[in-house]
């Protein structure tokens, strides 16, 4: 199956991430370049999610997922090798309307976890659609190696432009061109 390509706005999206091990710990990584309204349960949290969570001071509870903790959450992240577990809380997550990942359980998905590149304003995503995270991780540190450490000045400027000229084919014009002058320049 293929997955529709979205970049969902999280500002005001409470997410629930389920499991506390390494995996978890990568997901939430991934979750903090987007959000901090991250609330983790888990029953043990290695050293590293407890110094993460800790040091950002996100909202934790070391315990078993209790039905019900879902409610009044956007999203849900269950990372934990229990498949009954993530089973129940993928059902569970209809009831109560919110997006449900189970980690490498694509049955439970109904969003997976792209490769991306993160520079400043500029996010490229890379999915195989579970075929194979292996050549979307490469892709992607390929694709890394292109861009310029100059990208997030770029995006500004064209921000500010996009803002100053009014809307219309002759700013669409001028932008365009900007862009592909900038992306031309990388190969020189």
């Amino acid at each position: 199956m293929a997955y529709f390509p979205a970049f969902i706005k999280l500002d005001d999206k409470k997410i629930l991430l389920v499991g506390g091990g390494k995996i978890a710990y990568e997901k939430l990584v991934h979750l903090l370049d987007f959000s901090e309204d991250i609330t983790i349960i888990a029953q043990e949290f290695s050293e590293e999610m407890l110094a993460k969570m800790d040091a950002l001071r996100l909202n934790y509870t070391k315990r078993s997922y209790e039905k019900g903790d879902i409610a009044g959450y956007s999203i849900v992240v269950v990372a934990v090798d229990d498949i009954p577990l993530q089973s129940a809380i993928f059902e569970e997550s209809k009831e109560y309307k919110c997006l449900c990942n189970a980690v490498d359980s694509v049955d439970y998905c109904d969003f997976i976890f792209p490769s991306y590149i993160k520079k400043d304003d500029l996010t490229i995503a890379v999915s195989t659609s579970g075929a194979s995270p292996a050549m979307a991780k490469h892709l992607r540190r390929y694709l890394q190696e292109l861009i310029p450490e100059s990208i997030g000045g770029f995006l500004e400027e064209m921000r500010a432009l996009r803002k100053r000229f009014p809307k219309g084919k002759e700013r669409m014009k001028m932008l365009d061109e900007k862009a592909k002058k900038y992306i031309e320049s990388w190969s020189k």
